[in-house]
């Protein structure tokens, strides 16, 4: 027994032996988090430390775990790209290129400087301004989907902010070996990149427009979902290596296949088959950023670790706060965002491994970078709970009239281009939560209009763009351009106050689709025949969310959506729900 046991020992050891730790960390650490209310990213990144070789050293394959965590990142920014449309990404264009552009500047210049007076050399502060300016898409996002607020104006502007972000990390990578050269070159370097980006991005387009559709087609049709899966990562590693290959980040291309491939009908198979994959990856991803947090050299740095974690979450907090602010974000969204956004990236390890191979920066420098960016991103959880709780309390301390029509968020929505491409939601209660939710989902934009002040602080609190108002009132329905929505849709529970509530809206807006939760038959019969309401379906007691799904259903089908969708939508929903 005792040769068997050794025996058994030296076969483990190696990559099987890490494979088998890799897959209980992933295993255990997210009902093990969940059981103690702590967040798992959190877990992740403490098994990582511990297993990683600053810990025990039980994992020792680190280049091979790495590699395959990446993966991770590449999926999870698929998943991001599929709720995407083409149009709502255009829609981000402020939040990409005018916040996103800035931030990444104002906070690459305000390091640098404080690495000059540091005396740092000068190509040293470009790849520390750059690399640190980065902030890390999975730990943010990853936390904006758990507490559900991508869909919020900070979650928003986050996204948009990031996604500049991974274009930015193509010239910060061309520019490190030219600064190790001495400078020389760079017009040339920097204008082949931008070549190569619009080969890439144009190879992408046209792929997902002439290739994605008919291949998916084809396979779907085979009704075989050991086929669906297979171009699904053929998909998003051919997109993600394509644009690797071309200069640019491959989370970039993934992120760009899942934009496609969300125009398409197959886009909530799609998100449906990747899930497991994504989360163990990201999971491993985490793990891989544990790694690089040694507790060794953080006790004999103390002080140094401390100014550099502190003083990068400090200058991007207010560097991104003061630019939300100049954008026309609230208060209460900007410091939200520039909270959320004050970790180091996981883009860093990259540019800073690179300018450590290429003489840039030395070796103690570089592992006292890497460890500091790691210990932000570890305090990414603690610094979204803050912003969340500031974000409370200025919310609470405003005057109802931020409420009254006047709000930017609300006008953002109401007033853009295309006055049909927003739904209003009257009544936050039970229904209108969950019609709010299918609207977001189905990536329709809406404003809610709630007449309980309680109701849409609560609302606003959380970031959701549901403002205090009477729609009783012509002034405020007019405030919030409800003539120019694509359709009303009532959710108040109180049938008197609903039936004047359509009255009111029929009046002013003849040709305005409507719809209206009814207490019965009855009710929904009255409504249909003598106010023209486009939809009516009776609503179930509202204590149980699953029974208000049929109304949501109708409501996004009336709006466009196809049976597919709207089924795949609630579906999604109803297994939230349990």
């Amino acid at each position: 027994f005792k040769e068997a046991m050794v025996e058994l020992g030296r076969f483990m050891k190696g990559p099987k032996s890490d494979t088998l730790w890799l897959l209980l960390a992933t295993a255990l650490i997210t009902p093990l988090c969940q059981m103690v209310g702590a967040s798992p990213i959190l877990g992740f990144l403490a098994s990582g430390m511990l297993l990683g070789p600053n810990g025990f050293g039980l994992i020792g394959g680190i280049h091979a775990t790495e590699t395959l965590a990446e993966l991770g990142i590449v999926f999870f920014l698929f998943e991001m790209g599929l709720e995407l449309s083409v149009a709502r990404l255009l829609s981000m264009k402020r939040d990409v290129f005018g916040l996103g552009l800035s931030q990444f500047l104002c906070s690459a210049l305000a390091i640098a400087g404080v690495g000059k007076i540091l005396k740092l050399p000068a190509n040293a502060l470009v790849v520390i301004g750059g690399g640190l300016a980065l902030s890390s898409s999975a730990f943010v996002l990853q936390l904006l989907k758990d507490k559900n607020q991508m869909a919020t104006r900070f979650g928003k502007a986050s996204f948009g902010v990031l996604l500049f972000q991974d274009l930015a990390v193509v010239p910060l990578l061309v520019v490190t070996p030219i600064l190790a050269g001495g400078g020389s070159g760079l017009a040339a370097a920097l204008g082949s990149a931008v070549l190569k980006a619009g080969i890439a991005l144009g190879a992408i387009t046209l792929a997902g427009r002439y290739v994605l559709n008919p291949l998916f087609k084809t396979v779907a049709s085979s009704q075989s979902q050991e086929a669906f899966l297979g171009v699904i990562l053929l998909t998003v590693l051919s997109m993600s290596f394509m644009t690797e290959g071309l200069g640019l980040s491959n989370t970039l291309g993934a992120f760009l296949a899942g934009v496609l491939l969300s125009e398409t009908k197959y886009r909530y198979q799609v998100e449906a088959d990747i899930a497991p994959f994504r989360g163990v990856l990201l999971g491993l991803f985490f793990v891989t950023v544990g790694f690089e947090i040694d507790l060794a050299l953080i006790f004999s740095n103390l002080p140094a670790v401390s100014a550099i974690v502190f003083g990068i979450m400090a200058i991007k907090t207010i560097v991104l706060t003061c630019l939300s602010l100049a954008f026309g974000l609230s208060l209460s969204v900007s410091q939200q965002t520039g909270l959320v956004l004050s970790q180091g990236g996981e883009f860093a390890f990259v540019a800073f491994g690179l300018a450590r191979s290429l003489g840039i920066l030395d070796t103690p420098t570089t592992k006292l970078l890497l460890t500091s960016v790691s210990l932000t991103m570890a305090l990414t959880p603690a610094m979204a709970s803050i912003g969340g709780k500031v974000a409370k309390a200025l919310e609470e301390k405003s005057d109802f009239t931020h409420y009254l029509g006047q709000d930017r968020d609300a006008n953002e929505i109401t007033q853009g281009e295309s006055g049909d491409d927003f739904a209003v939601v009257i009544g936050y209660g039970a229904v209108g939560k969950v019609v709010c939710d299918l609207l977001d989902r189905k990536l329709i934009k809406y404003v809610g209009i709630e007449n309980d002040p309680n109701k849409a602080i609560q609302a606003r609190n959380a970031g959701l763009p549901v403002f205090y108002g009477d729609i009783g009132r012509q002034e405020v329905a007019d405030a919030f351009n409800v003539g120019k929505a694509k359709a009303v849709v009532v959710c108040i529970s109180d049938k008197d106050q609903a039936n004047r509530a359509v009255i009111a809206l029929r009046r002013w807006y003849p040709d305005m689709k409507i719809f209206s939760r009814a207490k019965d038959k009855d009710h929904a019969y009255r409504l249909q025949s003598t106010l023209n309401v486009a939809a009516m379906v009776p609503i179930l007691p509202e204590d149980n969310l699953l029974l208000t799904l049929p109304f949501g259903g109708a409501v996004l089908k009336a709006l466009g959506g196809t049976p597919e969708e709207v089924n795949a939508i609630l579906e999604s929903k109803r297994k939230e729900v349990m």
